[in-house]
């Protein structure tokens, strides 16, 4: 797995499946587009293998 700061990406976007629904994963990626929906953002995130949807809520900063 490909490290950054002692992190380690543990998939790539285009290798997600609904198996991760849930679980933590760690991605490397860009921001492709992001869409603020007033209680959920979503960010469309890519790498080399694909891309990846990420909701995420602005009242939650998980470390």
């Amino acid at each position: 797995m490909e490290t950054m700061q002692g992190l380690h990406r543990t998939h790539g976007c285009g290798t997600i499946s609904e198996q991760e629904v849930g679980k933590e994963v760690v991605l490397c990626g860009w921001v492709e587009r992001r869409r603020d929906h007033g209680g959920l953002i979503f960010l469309d995130l890519r790498d080399r293998s694909g891309v990846v949807q990420v909701v995420a809520s602005p009242d939650h900063n998980v470390e």
